[in-house]
């Protein structure tokens, strides 16, 4: 059973930091794509980055130059820095990894950011 676990939310000032983690369990991450994704309050829920099992990254247009995805194949975990973080970055923070039809999500963590 894939098994995806957020860590890291917390609740941060304007122009703050921090980072994020997507710990992987029942498969292996390794040539896997990874994809992170927010529910900010009030709000749909909206796709932030893609990083693919070849290390291709791609990031939602408000968060590039402020926020970057990396992954450690070998501990099985995916990373989101996010600096410089505006309140509108706000909300729970969820990984997801689809494997055909098969999707899989972690609970999210919450970032809270505050002016």
């Amino acid at each position: 059973q894939v098994q995806l676990v957020e860590s890291g939310g917390a609740s941060v000032q304007a122009s703050g930091s921090l980072r994020l983690s997507c710990t992987v369990s029942g498969t292996s991450l390794r040539g896997n794509t990874v994809y992170w994704h927010r529910q900010p309050p009030g709000r749909n829920q909206e796709w932030v980055a893609t990083i693919t099992g070849s290390g291709l990254i791609h990031y939602r247009d408000s968060v590039k130059d402020r926020f970057t995805a990396s992954r450690e194949d070998t501990q099985n975990m995916v990373f989101l820095q996010l600096n410089k973080v505006k309140p509108e970055d706000s909300g729970v923070y969820y990984c997801q990894m689809i494997f055909g039809t098969m999707e899989y999500w972690g609970h999210g963590t919450q970032v809270t950011v505050s002016a």
